[in-house]
């Protein structure tokens, strides 16, 4: 096998840094062990990445980008709400609290946050979130004067809390009621 290099040897390097943050923790997390798992030197690491710190964010950048999907476009607000938070609360559920669990000592050695950690999810693209009330706006289903960005990720808030709080994936009516008796009417025309 050859040498990596450019986008292949990052991505092994990203990789392994996931599967060790993922196996070990933040805290048993070396660069030594992200290393050795990528199969190169951690001189070639800190080319890339100034520290343990910028590693880890790249790494759980890049997981979370491989496991996003569109929202969905049914035609509707409500439909769009209800198929993207069930598929969200599916398939991120999970990740996100498997990832709040192994970042403890990140947040606190970086003095940072999940919402910190979302901006780099996020950096500089549109989000789900925005791609649907923008259509929902466009269809006349939103007064946009009420959607105010607070408003605007209520529903996935609630749905982050409930996941946070049970661990599990959040009930299909649980999902119906936070669009249907809390959402909608707070931006309807």
């Amino acid at each position: 096998m050859g040498r990596r290099r450019g986008e292949a040897l990052e991505a092994a390097i990203l990789d392994a840094a996931w599967e060790e943050l993922s196996e070990r923790g933040y805290a048993n997390l070396t660069v030594d062990s992200v290393a050795r798992r990528a199969g190169t030197s951690k001189p070639v690491l800190y080319r890339r990445w100034a520290d343990k710190q910028k590693l880890v964010e790249a790494a759980v950048v890049r997981c979370n980008d491989a496991q996003l999907a569109p929202p969905a476009d049914t035609g509707s607000l409500r439909g769009d709400l209800i198929a993207t938070l069930t598929e969200l609360s599916e398939t991120r559920g999970p990740f996100l609290t498997q990832l709040s669990l192994l970042l403890v000592d990140y947040f606190a050695e970086a003095e940072s946050s999940f919402a910190e950690l979302r901006e780099m999810f996020v950096a500089g693209r549109r989000s789900g979130r925005d791609e649907i009330m923008r259509r929902a706006v466009e269809r006349g289903e939103i007064d946009p004067a009420k959607l105010t960005p607070r408003i605007a990720s209520l529903p996935f808030d609630l749905l982050r809390g409930e996941t946070m709080m049970t661990l599990r994936p959040v009930a299909p009516e649980v999902i119906e009621e936070v669009v249907d008796t809390i959402f909608l009417p707070l931006v309807r025309p």
